[in-house]
């Protein structure tokens, strides 16, 4: 059965938003990252009375879903810009709640892939959703990242430790999670030894159903075929 959401987890440098970059246009899909929840609530003057109140936040949220697909930020991860003047003093539960409901609503527009806030565990029971982790071995992401932003190897470092340390936090404080499994994923793709075209490849053969289908029914998941 084809999926209509994509969620792509990634850590940074492992080449995740690109290949959902491509994914997204491979299938036609609307393309969805964590800049556009932020960057949304900042461009609509969004105060934190409304991201607290549940009635105003489906205002909110209207807006945001209003920006999604617009535009696509840069491949990082945590808040993104979520401390800004607009929201500064919410509670990280109304946060969670504007984003979680955030990517609901996205989601139930169909036909999107989401590189955003670890929607593939906020999505977990949703039927039709492929939930991707593309992943790579610490020096090789050491490496792109020092290549793509001209960092010293250790100044890489030291940004994905503290990436990955936020990225694990983030993990545990909004979805109970404290050791990020395989088994949280339909498909993990390595891009060590994956091109950044073949995880496109496989990503999108399985959001189209080819060989895999993917079912959600008091939380077990039906595959017929595993990669």
């Amino acid at each position: 059965m084809p999926c209509s959401v994509v969620c792509i987890s990634r850590p940074d440098g492992a080449g995740g938003a690109a290949v959902g970059r491509l994914v997204a246009e491979r299938l036609g899909f609307d393309y969805v990252d964590e800049a556009i929840v932020s960057r949304a609530a900042a461009k609509g003057g969004i105060a934190a009375g409304d991201v607290i109140d549940e009635e105003r936040r489906k205002s909110v949220l209207g807006r945001i879903v209003r920006e999604i697909g617009r535009t696509a930020g840069p491949d990082s991860y945590g808040f993104a810009g979520l401390s800004s003047p607009y929201i500064e003093g919410v509670t990280s539960e109304a946060v969670r709640s504007l984003i979680q409901d955030a990517i609901e609503e996205t989601a139930g527009r169909g036909d999107v892939v989401i590189v955003s806030h670890a929607a593939s565990l906020t999505l977990s029971a949703r039927p039709n959703v492929l939930r991707v982790l593309v992943t790579a071995s610490p020096e090789t992401r050491v490496r792109r990242l020092s290549e793509a932003r001209g960092l010293d190897p250790k100044d890489a470092r030291k940004t994905i430790k503290d990436a990955d340390a936020a990225r694990a936090d983030y993990l545990r404080r909004f979805h109970g999670v404290e050791v990020e499994l395989p088994m949280h994923y339909d498909l993990v793709v390595n891009t060590d030894t994956l091109s950044v075209e073949q995880a496109v490849d496989l990503v999108a053969q399985a959001a189209s159903g080819a060989g895999q289908t993917i079912s959600r029914h008091h939380g077990e998941r039906s595959d017929a075929k595993r990669t």
